[in-house]
Parts: C-alpha cells; sequence; structure tokens
C-alpha cells in the first residue's frame, strides 16, 4: 500500500469492507478471505494474488 500511495481507509473504503477487517486481512490475523474481497484489492492496488499474499504453516 505504501508503494501505492493509498492509505488503509481510503482502500477500505474503495473496496467496501472496514478498516478494522483490511487490518486483520494485513495482519495476517484471519483464517481465510474471500475470492471478491481479494479480487477487489487486487483490481484497486493493481496487482496479482501473489504479490500480496504469502503461504505460512501455522
Amino acid at each position: 500500500m505504501a508503494q501505492r500511495k493509498i492509505s488503509s481507509r481510503d482502500l477500505a473504503r474503495a473496496i467496501g469492507i472496514t478498516e478494522a477487517n483490511l487490518s486483520l486481512l494485513k495482519r495476517g490475523k484471519v483464517k481465510g478471505v474471500r475470492f471478491e474481497t481479494l479480487a477487489a484489492i487486487c483490481r484497486h492496488l493493481q496487482c496479482q494474488p501473489g504479490d500480496i499474499l504469502a503461504f505460512s504453516e501455522d
């Protein structure tokens, strides 16, 4: 987000989720993400899912 110069508030509003939910996503505190949400983030940031996701074994 810093590279795109967009705030969490602006991104959350643009993709239709709350800032709290975006914060949880950013911190990896969710078990999953809806494809619709992931697609909206990627469209807005003009990136691919692999650019913003990382695999970790918890």
